[in-house]
C-alpha cells in the first residue's frame, strides 16, 4: 500500500483525535469511527469516556518502549470495565520499523495476548506495514460476530449503527446477510 500513515513531523495526540474511514470487507461497505485517544496516563481520565459504545479496539504499544508495553494491562481493564463486554480488542506493537531498538520481543507480547484472549500483530505507523490490516481484521471480526449472532447491532451501546434506512435485521430467512452497508466504532 502507498498510503503515507504519518508524517515524520507530525505532533503526539494530545486528548482524543477523531477519523473515519470506509473500508470493503467481504463485499460491504463499512464506514470506521476511528478515536485515537492518546495513551497517555496523563489524559486517561479525559479518554476513559470514549470506550462507551465502542465495537473494537486497538491497544497499541510501542515496541521499543518497555514503559509503553507495563502500561497494556491498565488500558486493557479500562477497554474491559468501561466498554461492551463483545468489546473486539487487538493488540499492536507499532514501530515495527525499530526492530533494532526493540525493547519488547514479539514472543512476549504474543504471549500476553494469548493470555488475554487478544488478536495479536506489529505494525509501523511510519512504513504502514499491517496497519490498513489491524483496521480491516477489526472490522473483519466484528462482521463475523453480527453474522453469528454473537453481537447484536440492536443492543445500547453495540457500537455498531446501520448507516442506511434498510431493515434493522442482519438477517433473514434464508440466512444471507440484508444489510449491505454498517457503520462500525473501531
Amino acid at each position: 500500500m502507498s498510503e503515507t500513515y504519518v508524517k515524520q513531523d507530525s505532533n503526539h495526540t494530545i486528548g482524543v483525535e477523531f477519523g473515519s474511514r470506509i473500508v470493503n470487507v467481504g463485499g460491504k461497505s463499512v464506514k470506521l469511527q476511528i478515536w485515537d485517544t492518546a495513551g497517555q496516563e496523563r489524559f486517561r481520565s479525559v479518554t476513559r469516556s470514549y470506550y462507551r459504545g465502542a465495537a473494537g479496539a486497538l491497544l497499541v504499544y510501542d515496541i521499543a518502549s518497555r514503559e509503553t508495553y507495563n502500561a497494556l494491562t491498565n488500558w486493557l481493564t479500562d477497554a474491559r470495565t468501561l466498554a461492551s463486554p463483545n468489546i473486539i480488542i487487538i493488540l499492536c506493537g507499532n514501530k515495527k520499523d525499530l526492530d533494532a531498538d526493540r525493547e519488547v520481543t514479539f514472543l512476549e507480547a504474543s504471549r500476553f495476548a494469548q493470555e488475554n484472549e487478544l488478536m495479536f500483530l506489529e505494525t509501523s505507523a511510519l512504513t504502514g506495514e499491517n496497519v490498513e490490516e489491524a483496521f480491516l481484521k477489526c472490522a473483519r471480526t466484528i462482521l463475523s460476530k453480527i453474522e453469528s449472532g454473537e453481537l447484536d447491532p440492536e443492543r445500547m451501546w453495540s457500537g455498531i449503527q446501520y448507516g442506511d434506512a434498510s431493515p434493522r435485521h442482519a438477517k433473514h430467512s434464508h440466512g444471507t446477510q440484508q444489510q449491505s452497508r454498517q457503520q462500525c466504532n473501531c
